[in-house]
């Protein structure tokens, strides 16, 4: 496996997953039976198969753990291990669900696990300052504006609005993702875009006009 990451670009724009954007049409419909076949080419033997996948994902996995730890270091090893959990679980693979909602579920089950390290870590050793990466243009100062911003959000609440606005995934791959009913995605989504869009109005007026533009283009 590759281990070329680079940092998404812009924390407050969406930014398309895998070989499509989500919420149906042909073209997902595409990849996700590509993917499928993949697997299935994977389970029995093909290393290509496998290269394939992790080419196609390895940077929308990157994002995912990039935009919830912020330490790049750390979000490539999340992403390493997420592949490798992969590569574990291959054999017990059915396409019931896109490949992509698999995959991200297995990546919120780690990102889960490193919680859980680190609160230890944190209660029994310490915890170690937070890295921060230096401000060095308005770009990056956005960002981290809107990552504050994020974390004052419900975390349930949060995890669906990055997996809806960043990951794109649909409400459907979302709800198998936290184990939620649809409407219950749905109404949450709702609610966590507008509270993020109050706590970033009187500091971010470009970012809430982009949320705004998502609310009525959902």
């Amino acid at each position: 496996m590759g281990d070329n990451f680079d940092a998404p670009a812009g924390a407050a724009t969406n930014t398309a997953i895998g070989r499509g954007k989500s919420g149906g049409g042909a073209e997902a419909s595409a990849a996700g039976r590509e993917d499928d076949a993949l697997m299935a080419a994977f389970i029995a033997g093909s290393s290509d198969a496998f290269d394939q996948l992790f080419e196609s994902y390895k940077q929308p996995l990157f994002g995912f753990f990039w935009r919830r730890v912020g330490e790049r270091g750390l979000a490539e090893e999340l992403t390493q291990d997420t592949f490798v959990a992969v590569i574990r679980a291959a054999r017990r693979y059915r396409p019931q669900a896109t490949f992509r909602a698999w995959l991200f579920a297995i990546a919120f089950r780690i990102l889960r696990a490193h919680r859980r390290r680190a609160a230890f870590r944190a209660t029994f050793f310490g915890s170690p300052p937070a890295h921060q990466e230096p401000a060095s243009n308005s770009s990056l100062e956005a960002q981290l504006l809107v990552r504050e911003a994020l974390g004052k959000l419900d975390r349930i609440d949060r995890e669906i609005l990055l997996l809806r606005e960043f990951e794109q995934l649909s409400y459907d791959e979302i709800a198998g993702v936290l184990g939620a009913a649809v409407n219950t995605v749905r109404s949450r989504l709702f609610r966590a875009r507008q509270a993020l869009r109050e706590v970033l109005s009187a500091s971010a007026p470009a970012a809430v006009a982009a949320l705004k533009t998502q609310e009525e283009h959902p």
